[in-house]
């Protein structure tokens, strides 16, 4: 299968994972990429089985509308049921590092709050030590040189996103070189950067359940 193949797949599966749950006033919390895009398209459908849902990009809130589908703000719902995102990386623990579309704030406050995290990454995603991937870290663009230093000194090679605004009208510096023994120390010690809105380690608040696409289908991996 190729990797195309895999992302359908398990849109696919995460699909057959909410059905079951969808309700007249359930809102899904929806993540933002390639593999959210597919998720999207195949949510068009149900939409009549479920309320709507909240965006973590305005990307996915526009594809989300195009179908039909209402989309809601954080605050006017509070609760979600399930964040259905994508993964940059993710490791056995279910950490994952995320932001490669420059989406890592939204999709970490909406991921607060849900009650499920159900990530769906096909099988290159999936590695023994997050790191591999560029770290994405969101900055207030006054504290860009102020923040490199200090990655710096962290250990990391600091390399600005040139021309990536996002759509919380902040910066992003990704980190290379960067491979991250303790991600839930990490996340903390980096969010305590002053400048830093928040990086794309997803270790605190992981996923909850991952399903995996590889080329003898869909492994559903979950840890609570």
């Amino acid at each position: 299968m190729t990797q195309d193949e895999l992302k359908a797949a398990v849109a696919d599966k995460a699909i057959s994972e909410i059905e079951p749950w969808l309700e007249k006033d359930t809102v899904l919390g929806i993540g933002t990429g390639s593999t959210a895009n597919l998720f999207i398209d195949r949510l068009k459908p149900l939409r009549d089985q479920f309320k709507g849902a909240v965006a973590s990009s305005e990307a996915s809130a526009k594809r989300l509308e195009a179908l039909g589908i209402e989309v809601f703000e954080l605050n006017s719902v509070g609760t979600l049921p399930f964040y259905i995102d994508g993964a940059d990386e993710v490791n056995a623990h279910l950490q994952m590092i995320k932001g490669g579309g420059a989406a890592l704030t939204r999709e970490k406050i909406v991921a607060a709050c849900a009650e499920r995290f159900i990530c769906i990454a096909d099988q290159s995603k999936y590695v023994s030590q997050l790191g591999n991937f560029p770290l994405p870290i969101e900055v207030i663009p006054m504290a860009r040189s102020y923040v490199a230093r200090q990655l710096v000194g962290l250990g990391a090679e600091p390399v600005y996103r040139q021309g990536v605004v996002t759509d919380n009208g902040n910066q992003i510096i990704d980190c290379y070189e960067f491979m991250i023994d303790d991600p839930v120390a990490m996340e903390a010690t980096l969010n305590a950067i002053v400048g830093v809105v928040t990086n794309g380690l997803f270790a605190a608040r992981g996923a909850d359940i991952l399903l995996l696409g590889n080329p003898e289908g869909v492994e559903r991996i979950a840890l609570r």
